[in-house]
């Protein structure tokens, strides 16, 4: 099962790169999402796919499951949808003022 997720993180890492290069700021902005949405699944699996107790006082078991790699994951995905949130509107304020989501038109390059 591991593996399978470690093929998925790669899947995911290769689209999030193919929209972080394009010129619209729209695809780079979903790139940036899918590409946190990798490293959480990174994080997941680095952490490994345990079988156990959950690690509450008071329960007799013979193993427990390590909670930080979910703590983590937990944390990282409420920091990259705030984080989202704020570069969508400022994709939505910068198209507003400038027409265009074009990232070389809003260089001001001449190359499109």
């Amino acid at each position: 099962m591991e593996s399978l997720i470690i093929i998925l993180v790669g899947v995911l890492t290769t689209v999030a790169i193919y929209l972080v290069l394009s010129k619209n700021i729209v695809r780079v902005i979903l790139g940036t999402a899918i590409l946190s949405h990798a490293v959480h699944l990174l994080i997941l699996s680095m952490g490994g796919l345990k079988l156990g107790a959950v690690p509450l006082l008071g329960e007799e078991a013979e193993t427990y499951v390590d909670a930080l790699p979910q703590a983590l994951i937990l944390t990282a995905i409420v920091i990259s949808f705030a984080v989202t949130a704020f570069i969508l509107v400022l994709a939505y304020r910068a198209h507003q003022e400038l027409g265009t989501d074009n990232l070389s038109a809003m260089r001001g390059s001449d190359d499109e």
